[in-house]
């Protein structure tokens, strides 16, 4: 597996997302309350740019009238056709069992340990002390 770095944790505050391209792959990284998913940013549906969708909520009710609220900030919508899948998983929320969209592991990594592999400069030194989300594809 190839690693990449995608953005720091600065970058993508909590509630906040981020898209980026790795390979030719348009990717949303997602920040939820610290920790953070990947996910394509590509409805399975017709190819809507998912990622950009609105970010919801879980409503549930066990019988007429009596709705509850769960699941804050855990669902995208897709833009298109309001489709919504689970961030942390990919999950289609209506058919989970044969929709999904494609998620990705992330890797929180310090700065100095990247710095120690494949990105040191080979010229002048370098320091860094952020805190980056890596994928890894």
């Amino acid at each position: 597996m190839t690693r990449h770095v995608v953005a720091t944790v600065d970058e993508i505050p909590s509630g906040a997302r981020k898209i980026v391209e790795v390979q030719g792959r348009e990717i949303g990284i997602f920040n939820l309350e610290g920790e953070f998913f990947a996910i394509a940013n590509r409805c399975p549906h017709e190819g809507a740019s998912l990622c950009k969708g609105r970010i919801v909520g879980l409503v549930e009710a066990d019988e007429p009238g009596a709705y509850r609220y769960s699941r804050k900030n855990e669902l995208v919508r897709c833009p298109w056709h309001g489709w919504e899948f689970d961030i942390r998983t990919g999950k289609s929320w209506c058919d989970p069992r044969r929709t999904k969209v494609r998620s990705y592991d992330l890797k929180l990594e310090q700065g100095s340990a990247l710095g120690e592999e494949e990105l040191r400069a080979e010229t002048f030194p370098v320091s860094v002390e952020k805190q980056y989300v890596v994928i890894e594809l």
